[in-house]
């Protein structure tokens, strides 16, 4: 009798051509061995292991930062840029978020009113404000994303220089892959 499957667990890969395209009408395979389908395969499941991994990771220090994701975002970019020594101004976090100033100082209310940040005078520019994160808030991310993306700067500096360009080079063309849906007129320029 065959042993019965968890309600979790599927006999089958969704990411899997053989599965979800059987007939190869979007995924070309005929030229490769069963062998290497079955790699490719185990690539793009480990790739979705890390997107499930990361948006746990990342919704985990949301949760216990109390914050948003466009407010974990600006707290990123102000740790970065003080660390730096540079000075941050609504309007410099703006950009780099690509929000609106409005956006920008609704943000600012939020993570001033949560304690994560202060707005002091610029030094040099008296019109402007520097906004700088609470000692209280850059030990926290410390703690936790920063601890993370210490251990992911560990995996990527034991691979060889060789595996490092692979890696990169597969990811850039991933990348690739997305460029075309988020600027379809451009693919269709480029395909007349």
């Amino acid at each position: 009798m065959p042993e019965d499957k968890s309600p979790t667990e599927e006999p089958f890969s969704l990411l899997d051509p053989r599965v979800v395209d059987p007939d190869e009408e979007l995924v070309q395979r005929a030229h490769l061995p069963a062998e290497e389908i079955t790699q490719v395969v185990r690539v793009l499941e480990a790739m979705k292991r890390w997107r499930d991994t990361e948006a746990e990771l990342s919704e985990a220090s949301r949760r216990y930062m109390k914050l948003g994701t466009t407010d974990m975002r600006a707290l990123r970019y102000l740790i970065a840029a003080q660390r730096h020594g540079a000075v941050v101004t609504p309007s410099s976090i703006a950009a780099h978020l690509g929000i609106s100033t409005a956006s920008t100082t609704k943000l600012l209310d939020r993570l001033a009113a949560g304690g994560h940040v202060r707005r002091l005078p610029h030094p040099t520019d008296r019109r402007s404000l520097a906004i700088e994160v609470s000692e209280e808030t850059s030990v926290a991310a410390r703690a936790t994303v920063g601890r993370i993306h210490a251990r992911r700067f560990d995996v990527a500096a034991s691979l060889a220089p060789e595996e490092r360009e692979v890696i990169i080079r597969f990811l850039d063309e991933l990348v690739a892959t997305a460029e075309d849906l988020r600027h379809p007129d451009d693919a269709d320029v480029a395909e007349a």
